[in-house]
């Protein structure tokens, strides 16, 4: 397993480089074709209503046809929606192809990775090798924008090529190195009745579903207004300085979750630990809105990093250990909830801002404390039901 884990882990890092290199320049990007800020929530929106729907699709098909090409087909879709994105120079129809396609191939990664790393660990190490994944996640974020932010240096294109560049990089060594997580015994059968996605929307499960919707819903309404915002408080500010903000919030995050959540949260005590992450997280939103220069604006941003970080490996692994379903469905939902806040989050971030420029992150935190009621709900139905029989062998 530590071989397997060491390789997924290279490749999420290297997938999610290449996604936050392009962070700081997006924005540009959009407002360079003469656009405004509402394009950015559209297509943030549509990148995500894409991969909403077809995420589920590509877990069932890692049930039949395994893992390992799902995650190599997904990884080469992602090159080619870079490159489309840097080759669209000012052309608003070719960048929304790029974010449709990005969407398309999306949930074979994050989706189907996450089911990857389910097969190979037991319900024990389960919060271990999730929190590794968002560890991996956590270092391409803390990578991606600082590089972004250089790289923007060089032209706005520049990240996007690189990204491109990169992603077809991890492509050829997931040829080489992934090895398939599914053997053929377990897989379904062509011809046999699949569930629907909503399958595993059921009983105290749902609760988890919805809660990770909001985070996700929150997290990017943050990342679709935070550098209109900060231009707004601190004049002047670069994407360098955007991406470094972001670097520092996800190495923080990191930190957390190889240091806190890998090492420290046992089986049992996820919940207590999503609490923690939500009030942490609420508190970060609050504190942005006094942000008055890059340096307290890049502590408050890692406070909302660490609390983000305590939440999200927590909520998978819960999800993976109490599904009634198989982990290929369990993770296609999850993933389609998340891709369901990435597409409401922008929208909203975005519209509220032109109202008030400190909408999005009041709505953000106080979110962030309500939906503790539907962890405190989940816990009470988890109590009272005793251990769930699964209905699928995971």
């Amino acid at each position: 397993m530590k071989k397997q884990m060491t390789v997924v882990m290279l490749l999420l890092m290297m997938v999610f480089i290449g996604f936050g290199i392009v962070i700081p320049v997006l924005p540009l990007m959009i407002t360079d074709a003469g656009a405004n800020e509402f394009h950015l929530g559209l297509m943030l929106s549509l990148y995500s209503l894409v991969s909403f729907i077809v995420s589920p699709i590509w877990g069932s098909w890692s049930e039949r046809i395994g893992r390992r090409p799902i995650i190599l087909m997904g990884t080469l879709g992602f090159s080619i929606s870079y490159l489309l994105f840097g080759l669209a120079d000012g052309q608003l129809w070719l960048m929304y192809i790029s974010r449709f396609l990005g969407g398309f191939f999306s949930g074979a990664v994050a989706a189907v990775i996450v089911a990857y790393v389910a097969d190979i660990t037991t319900n024990e190490e389960r919060t271990k090798g999730m929190a590794l994944v968002g560890v991996s996640i956590g270092l391409g974020f803390t990578f991606g924008p600082a590089f972004g932010g250089i790289l923007s240096y060089y032209g706005h294109n520049t990240p996007f090529y690189v990204a491109s560049a990169l992603t077809f990089v991890t492509f050829l060594l997931g040829m080489v190195q992934l090895r398939e997580s599914l053997p053929p015994e377990k897989r379904s059968k062509s011809g046999q009745p699949t569930s629907s996605r909503w399958t595993a929307f059921t009983g105290r499960m749902k609760y988890l579903y919805v809660l990770s919707f909001f985070v996700t819903f929150t997290l990017a309404g943050l990342e679709a207004t935070l550098l209109y915002f900060q231009a707004q408080r601190i004049p002047g500010i670069t994407p360098a300085q955007i991406g470094f903000m972001f670097f520092f919030c996800g190495l923080a995050g990191a930190l957390v979750q190889g240091g806190i959540v890998r090492r420290y949260i046992k089986n049992g005590g996820e919940k207590k630990t999503i609490a923690a992450g939500l009030l942490i997280s609420a508190v970060g939103f609050f504190l942005l809105l006094l942000s008055s220069n890059v340096v307290d604006a890049t502590i408050y941003l890692c406070v909302f990093g660490i609390g983000n970080a305590l939440i999200r490996p927590c909520v998978t692994s819960l999800i993976t250990q109490k599904t009634p379903v198989s982990h290929g469905l369990a993770s296609g939902l999850n993933s389609s909830m998340d891709s369901f806040g990435r597409i409401a989050g922008p929208l909203l971030a975005t519209a509220v801002f032109n109202w008030n420029v400190n909408l999005p992150f009041i709505i953000g935190g106080v979110l962030c404390i309500a939906v503790i009621g539907l962890l405190v709900r989940f816990s009470t139905l988890d109590r009272d039901s005793g251990p769930m029989k699964a209905t699928i062998n995971n």
